[in-house]
């Protein structure tokens, strides 16, 4: 895993250096730069050794012949069958790098050779011989990619403030963006917080050439328009299983050790039963976190460190924990600088420390349990979506009763939190209905928040827009909870889940590789009955049969808990003066964005305990922060962080 920038078009020389520094964060191990004056190309490269240790797997990468260059982030799990078959057919390499076999795999099957590849992934080749830069990300998006077309050309980049390292690249807001963040926590791809600057969707591919975008299309979707196979409770546990082993073992391919996140909960147990089968030279080093004060538990997140001691004892692996306090809260200006996307979840935070924990135990690859919930289901949501049809019958108006009476459930504890949040929208029909699960923040309190500027400027765009538009790929027979399920995949994961766990990582130089997100798995998974999915109140449930054998049950049968931090707790608390200070009515009319009378008022309903507005408090202070370091600075450098 690495760092790439780049441009096609007509950018300084020096921009490469600019864009370099600001990725250093994700290859301390090496990084080049190529400038092609009369190509009007410029690739960087910044370098987290994995694979091909050697000088050999240096990049920006030219092929032997001299016809292609590529800048690659990312790992190719299938590499090795690829060489095979390259090398038997006649072409020579001279280095053992995955980056080699893409270039040539390129040359020998061009674009078509993005449906050969298992892998995390995100690069740009440049095609001498058409003067093209080929640009594509992977499946599910585990590796960013951002891009910008400008008045000089066209810019790319791991990481947005690598692309703002130019000066002519547009620090305009996105209205709508800022308003899908309020409504979600995350942005719908492809937008992001600037009007200019876009992510590009996981599966997709750019054709660029003299500095413009020619050709954008899509190579890969997910499964979800497949027919749901009949099979049995034995088979379908049988082969879940030997699928994530699979999984599990091709994701370790490394030159380096490999270690594992180790939550104690199902997902990140599971691929650590597996892991350490394919664990020869030692132990299989594992990290976790843990806990000094009790806010985490009033809060609803459980003692993950006693479950992850007593997995670690059972699977006879190493265990690492790291505890931390309120002081996470001092890191969240580095959060947001990092993230490149006001996302509003202290749950980054975690991953930050436990990467820190792992670097710091030579540990530089870690194995996450990240996709479980979003394949096989396993979130609250997926539960309520299935509970409907005990409701759902009823007339409009009666359901439109139920989520005014459901608005009246006190929000102090988490389960008036989740009665609330379940019949909230009960109003709704069909795929609104769906999206609506998504939603952190009412629509209509969204409003009473923003500023007429902004307000004029949404032009009264509803904010489930894009997930509906992203639901209409599928054929209308798919299922309900199938529907929820692409929507994880196609946004909640690589906008949220995925975003925050590369980026957080990568602050800290450690790859993060999501074996529960294998496309063979996740094709599995998505032919599944539904019945083996979510049965009742338990989610994952052919998951959990098939980790029967493996694990303890009270681990794989425990209460689903959230991964973050005691959010809550700390606005009223630790973050408190930050959120006077930012959301002061003095900073609210500078910016422009946000009504001060209408924030206050959330803010001392939310202290009352009248709504629970804890998120979207979190969700306004974030985005301020992000506008200070990304939009009041010309170029934003925190070497700092």
């Amino acid at each position: 895993m690495c760092g790439i920038a780049g441009f096609s078009g007509d950018f300084q020389r020096d921009l490469l250096a600019r864009m370099n520094r600001s990725l250093a964060h994700r290859g301390p191990d090496d990084d080049g730069n190529l400038f092609l004056a009369d190509r009007r190309l410029g690739l960087v490269h910044r370098r987290l050794s994995i694979i091909d240790l050697t000088d050999a797997g240096h990049q920006p990468m030219e092929d032997l012949s001299g016809t292609a260059t590529i800048t690659f982030n990312g790992e190719i799990f299938n590499y090795k069958e690829l060489r095979a078959e390259l090398v038997e057919g006649g072409t020579p390499f001279r280095s053992h790098s995955d980056t080699e076999v893409l270039l040539n795999l390129y040359l020998r099957d061009g674009v078509d050779m993005l449906t050969r590849l298992n892998g995390m992934y995100a690069f740009a080749l440049w095609d001498d011989r058409t003067r093209s830069l080929f640009l594509a990300r992977d499946g599910v998006g585990v590796k960013p990619l951002y891009f910008c077309e400008t008045a000089k050309g066209f810019l790319f980049a791991s990481e947005m403030k690598a692309l703002l390292q130019e000066a002519d690249v547009d620090r305009t807001l996105d209205p709508h963006a800022l308003h899908y963040h309020l409504t979600y926590q995350w942005c719908p791809a492809p937008h992001t917080m600037l009007r200019s600057v876009r992510k590009l969707e996981p599966g997709c591919a750019l054709l660029v050439q003299d500095g413009r975008i020619r050709k954008h299309w899509r190579f890969y979707d997910l499964p979800y328009d497949q027919a749901i196979e009949p099979m049995t409770e034995e088979d379908a546990a049988e082969r879940v299983r030997s699928a994530l082993a699979t999984a599990v073992e091709r994701q370790m391919v490394a030159d380096v050790p490999v270690g594992a996140f180790l939550s104690g909960g199902l997902d990140s147990s599971a691929i650590v039963a597996f892991a350490r089968r394919f664990t020869s030279s030692r132990r299989l080093q594992c990290f976790t976190i843990g806990f000094k004060d009790d806010a985490y538990r009033r809060e609803g997140f459980a003692d993950d460190e006693r479950y992850a001691r007593r997995v670690a004892e059972k699977l006879d692996v190493d265990l690492h924990t790291i505890h931390v306090g309120p002081e996470m809260a001092e890191q969240l200006e580095r959060m947001i600088y990092h993230l490149d996307e006001p996302q509003p979840d202290p749950a980054p935070l975690n991953v930050l420390f436990i990467s820190q924990l792992a670097r710091e135990n030579g540990i530089k690859v870690l194995l996450s349990g990240a996709g479980g919930d979003d394949i096989f289901t396993g979130y609250r949501r997926h539960y309520a979506l299935q509970q409907e049809r005990l409701w759902s019958w009823m007339p409009r108006a009666a359901r439109r009763a139920l989520a005014a009476s459901s608005r009246r459930v006190p929000t102090g504890s988490p389960l008036g939190r989740r009665i609330r949040k379940a019949f909230q929208y009960a109003a709704y029909d069909g795929d609104e209905r769906i999206v609506s699960y998504f939603f952190w923040t009412d629509p209509k309190l969204q409003l009473g928040l923003y500023g007429p500027a902004l307000r004029d400027a949404i032009g009264g765009v509803p904010p489930a827009t894009p997930l509906l538009a992203t639901l209409g790929a599928l054929p209308a027979t798919t299922p309900a909870l199938n529907r929820m399920l692409y929507l994880e995949g196609k946004h909640f994961l690589p906008d949220h889940n995925l975003n925050y766990t590369d980026k957080m990582a990568m602050a800290r130089g450690v790859e993060v590789r999501v074996p529960l997100l294998d496309p063979d798995l996740i094709a599995l998974a998505a032919r599944l009955p539904i019945s083996l999915k979510q049965r009742g109140s338990v989610g994952k449930w052919i998951f959990k049969k098939a980790m029967e054998p493996l694990l303890p049950r009270d681990v794989i049968y425990r209460p689903k808990t959230g991964f973050g931090a005691p959010l809550r707790h700390w606005l009223r608390n630790d973050l408190a003066p930050m959120v006077e200070d930012v959301l002061s009515a003095t900073a609210l009319r500078r910016r422009g964005l946000f009504d001060p009378e209408g924030v206050r008022r959330l803010v001392d309903l939310d202290r009352a305990g009248e709504v629970d507005g804890a998120y979207t408090i979190f969700t306004l202070v974030c985005i301020e922060l992000w506008c200070r370091i990304f939009t009041d600075v010309s170029v934003p450098e925190h070497a700092a962080f």
